[in-house]
């Protein structure tokens, strides 16, 4: 004969601790402990509210926020998309938001969108139904569903690389534009005039703004777009995008010796491409990049780069989305103090 199972009063089959238990555990109503846990304690007695987060720590209580998502159309969950969180300068950038967000009380989730638009669209719709208290998107594309969302989705925050349809739109991060601009001040200081640039699709904003700025610069000093030689090649792996463009740099007679590239990752790429034809990449050339990667010291200490350091991007996130939920329609464009990395290496032709 099977044995008999005892039974237990208040089962939970999937093992979670619940509101009745921890107000039996207090020896309070499952009102009143409702009430405490979501901060309402001027109904209760003193000791009434140590009873009930007393049990709560005891037990290990962690309210459902599902409820609370239905009822408020908002969760605590932040989405971050971002073009390519293999590129380490996305992931210290994911990294530093989400210990901020943390600390806030949010919950990130992060989600890849190879710089796709169908993908994009289709976890900023999975953000809509999860009820997301925001959406962060750190290299945003153009897409149907985000133009949709600017006017009944979650709030939306732009990270490096601005709103590709829509300039008013919440933005936080490096001031592409000016960084291009302290790149040229460089150059004409050290008496630079022959120089490449390197960049991919021009359809992406931060590198048409970093590369207008550097042409505007290079302008005032006499040293016009048609006098640099542009070498840019479509795809979305700048390590790929750098080493074809390096190429098409390395078939001109006598070509320029110092290399912008819009990226650090294209710098690696175009240093790859030297090393390949048994040149000298340290000797012989000189890169400057943009994004300041953290690797940066630790495997390419003869990168010359821009930008902003990852931790920046925590509290400034928090300080743009906070702006957003207190109305601010168009907000101003929060611009995260960036700094030059140099190499220590004199630029080739320098004066």
């Amino acid at each position: 004969m099977p044995a008999k199972t005892e039974s237990r009063k208040n089962n939970n089959k999937n093992g979670r601790v619940s509101l009745a238990m921890v107000a039996a555990h207090a020896g309070v109503s499952i009102a009143t402990a409702s009430r405490i846990i979501n901060g309402i304690t001027n109904k209760a007695s003193k000791q009434t509210v140590e009873r009930v987060r007393a049990s709560v720590e005891a037990l290990h209580y962690r309210p459902a926020s599902i409820g609370r998502a239905l009822r408020c159309q908002e969760s605590r969950i932040i989405g971050l998309l971002a073009a390519a969180i293999e590129n380490p300068t996305m992931a210290a950038i994911a990294a530093s938001i989400e210990r901020a967000l943390r600390d806030e009380g949010y919950v990130m989730s992060v989600c890849d969108t190879y710089e796709r638009a169908d993908v994009q669209d289709e976890y900023l719709l999975e953000m809509q139904s999860q009820l997301a208290r925001a959406v962060i998107i750190v290299g945003a594309v153009g897409s149907p569903v985000l133009d949709r969302m600017r006017e009944s989705g979650p709030p939306m925050l732009f990270v490096n690389r601005p709103d590709p349809d829509d300039s008013n739109s919440p933005y936080m991060g490096i001031d592409n534009y000016r960084t291009g601009r302290d790149v040229a001040d460089l150059l004409i200081a050290r008496g630079i005039r022959n120089v490449a640039l390197i960049h991919g699709a021009l359809d992406r904003t931060a590198a048409t703004y970093r590369r207008q700025g550097v042409l505007d610069g290079l302008a005032e000093a006499g040293i016009m777009e048609r006098d640099i030689l542009h070498a840019h090649v479509e795809g979305l792996n700048h390590l790929e995008v750098g080493y074809a463009a390096m190429a098409q740099i390395l078939e001109r007679d006598n070509p320029p010796r110092v290399i912008l590239c819009m990226s650090d990752m294209l710098a690696y790429g175009a240093y790859r491409q030297v090393t390949e034809r048994a040149m000298d990449p340290v000797r012989d050339f000189g890169f400057i990049g943009f994004d300041a990667c953290p690797l940066n010291p630790w495997i390419a200490g003869w990168l010359n780069s821009i930008g902003v350091s990852a931790e920046h991007y925590g509290r400034g996130s928090v300080a743009a989305l906070k702006a957003v939920w207190d109305g601010e329609e168009r907000p101003s464009p929060l611009f995260l103090p960036h700094s030059l990395h140099l190499s220590g290496q004199p630029l080739p032709g320098e004066k």
